[in-house]
């Protein structure tokens, strides 16, 4: 065995580098799109050195991108790993301290969302000499605990090297979790910062890496009879097409499956794009923001066909949308494929599509199901065209309406947005707004945080989205108040060169959690900024162009929707970040949806708190048990 004299860094990263993945299409790329980093005394003199060594090499290379916040790099390298369909992944290297604890949250939406993300936060010394160094936690009880053992609840794999030799089991193990369809989700390798200056003899083997090859494990024999046995009986069936449809990259395989049987499909968010828009099966969003006609035909359904969704409260109106129906889950990961008692495939989803389809030839869904799927699909498409292409007069428009000239601003320049934008989002009222209306006619063309709803990760998003997908508009929606909690990548996206397109929809405060405040029967207070003016205060005045433009995006302010969609279309050709701001209410909102569960307080001195309660109990009867 030959071997060569590396630091613990300078392996890590090289094998990082050298490492290769065959993507489901056939192609062959490098697995890590790049390093995020953040310097600081923890990783600098380690990671720093041998980042900045394998930056340019001529067979391996390996970028570094600087950002400004460690909790919004990590989101943007998330969303690249999502944009990508979890092929690729990014990296972020932090010192110690808040460096690495600015990682919790961003650890936390991935392993909600089942994300791969690897995260190389410094630790303090494992020799102990200088103990406490700079910025080190110190446990009165625990000698070995530091902050990065905040990591442990919310990652899947954790492992602190105490010996640079350790990284030659560490990393491997890291990286499989991470390809492992159904353990998918972040890593963390803490690293001490004097582990990763020291040296050892490292195996040639482990800087020539093989090539990474995904699994589709099939479905056992006895649970896929089942499966089929339950379908066949079923007169209407409804298809939940979730994230790991996509993942997958079960699209066609979904479609051929829903046009052989004639099973009507609806989209969670992690699921929307799995069909085109406009297809006459796609009855479109599903749940709590879901539309009127998909929860219709929910509500009917004798047979719910989850594929790929961790059936979140969400998409099931907390188990109260479809509970009459029998559930069958199809799902790569056991624990989502039986939840609430469901009839459990587990497969993943393009393999286990495909092994149902010789056992249900001859069956379809009854006809006159699958012609009110098509009329309802039909029906709620010209209702959104009516929503999204209205022009208020003399009042606020709402976001339905600013997701239209967006949309719309494209044709413009002889573009399809269905097919051309991706739209990301992650809290507030856009999410729901977005999973009615947007349009998406190619696989990953809605791009939502919604497993965890992350503040903050709107604008890091965007900028992940455009590393995977450069060909594309990567479109940005947030409101003010998430954008006020992190924005700082807008100067990283011009920084490194990396378009996008921000949407500031400016309605003064956390309008949709004022209107869930006020419908279960409690007053209006502390959401909208003038209802939180102190004695002594002020009414908040924010130019959001002003600050996007301090950090060297172009921005301006608009009047209204006629000006954003002229707006648009210059910020479409344009070649530097764009950010655009409108002025919105938040009073107005797109119908449909189904019941979600607040709890409601038992006793309270108000009338209306107290009917809310009674109607929640209520509600709380049609739950799944």
């Amino acid at each position: 065995m030959t071997t060569q004299r590396l630091t613990m860094a300078q392996a890590l990263v090289q094998h990082l580098a050298a490492l290769r993945i065959e993507t489901h299409d056939g192609r062959v790329l490098p697995y890590c799109g790049g390093v995020f980093g953040i310097f600081g005394h923890g990783n600098v003199a380690g990671m720093g050195e041998a980042l900045a060594a394998q930056r340019d090499h001529p067979a391996h290379p390996l970028p570094t991108y600087r950002a400004h916040n460690e909790q919004t790099m990590a989101h943007a390298a998330i969303a690249y790993s999502k944009a990508s369909f979890r092929e690729r992944i990014m990296a972020v290297s932090t010192s110690i301290g808040p460096g690495a604890t600015n990682l919790v949250t961003a650890a936390a939406v991935a392993h909600v969302n089942r994300l791969p993300v690897l995260l190389l936060p410094g630790d303090v010394f494992a020799t102990r000499r200088p103990d406490p160094v700079l910025q080190q936690i110190e446990h009165f009880g625990q000698g070995d605990v530091s902050a990065n053992d905040c990591f442990r609840p919310v990652v899947r794999y954790f492992d602190r090297l105490t010996r640079p030799e350790q990284i030659l089991t560490a990393l491997p193990r890291a990286i499989q979790v991470m390809t492992d369809p159904a353990a998918c989700g972040p890593v963390c390798l803490a690293l001490p910062q004097d582990v990763q200056t020291m040296a050892f003899d490292c195996p040639d083997s482990f800087l020539a890496p093989e090539v990474l090859r995904f699994r589709r494990p099939p479905a056992d024999a006895a649970e896929l009879q089942r499966a089929a046995e339950l379908l066949r009986g079923a007169r209407r069936p409804l298809l939940v097409a979730g994230g790991g449809v996509l993942y997958s990259q079960a699209w066609d395989a979904l479609r051929a499956f829903a046009e052989a049987h004639g099973v009507p499909v609806v989209e969670s968010h992690g699921g929307k794009s799995s069909l085109p828009w406009d297809h006459p099966l796609n009855l479109g969003a599903i749940g709590v923001d879901g539309v009127s006609g998909a929860n219709d035909l929910a509500r009917q359904a004798d047979v719910i066909f989850a594929v790929g969704t961790r059936l979140q409260d969400f998409t099931t109106g907390s188990h109260a949308l479809f509970g009459q129906a029998a559930l069958l889950g199809l799902n790569v990961q056991p624990y989502d494929a039986a939840k609430w008692s469901g009839q459990a495939l587990v497969a993943d989803a393009r393999t286990g599509l495909e092994q149902l389809q010789p056992l249900l030839q001859g069956w379809t869904a009854d006809a006159a199901w699958t012609a009110q799927a098509k009329a309802s699909a039909a029906a709620t498409n010209q209702r959104i065209s009516a929503i999204t292409t209205n022009v208020p007069q003399d009042t606020l428009p709402y976001d339905a309406e600013v997701i239209g000239a967006v949309r719309d601003s494209a044709t413009e320049l002889g573009l399809d947005s269905a097919t051309h934008d991706v739209a990301l989002c992650a809290a507030g009222t856009l999410p729901a707004e977005l999973h009615k209306l947007w349009r998406a006619a190619r696989p990953g063309n809605y791009h939502m945080e919604y497993g965890y709803s992350c503040m903050g990760y709107e604008v890091a998003g965007g900028l992940g989205v455009k590393l995977a997908r450069p060909d594309q508009e990567s479109i940005v929606f947030v409101g003010d108040g998430s954008y006020l909690m992190a924005n700082s990548e807008l100067a990283t996206s011009v920084l490194l060169g990396r378009k996008m397109i921000v949407v500031i929809l400016d309605n003064r405060g956390y309008g949709c959690i004022q209107r869930l405040q006020t419908a279960t029967g409690s007053p209006a207070f502390n959401n909208m900024l003038d209802d939180c003016i102190a004695p002594g205060g002020e009414a908040s005045r924010i130019d959001f162009a002003l600050h996007a433009r301090a950090l060297g995006a172009d921005a301006v302010h608009v009047k209204d929707v006629t000006g954003l969609k002229v707006a648009m279309v210059q910020a479409r050709q344009a070649t530097r970040t764009q950010v655009l701001v409108i002025d919105t209410t938040h009073t107005r909102t797109t119908d449909g949806g189904c019941w979600w569960e607040v709890a409601i307080p038992e006793v309270s001195a108000r009338e209306a708190v107290r009917q809310a309660r009674s109607d929640y109990e209520h509600a709380q009867q049609q739950q799944r048990l």
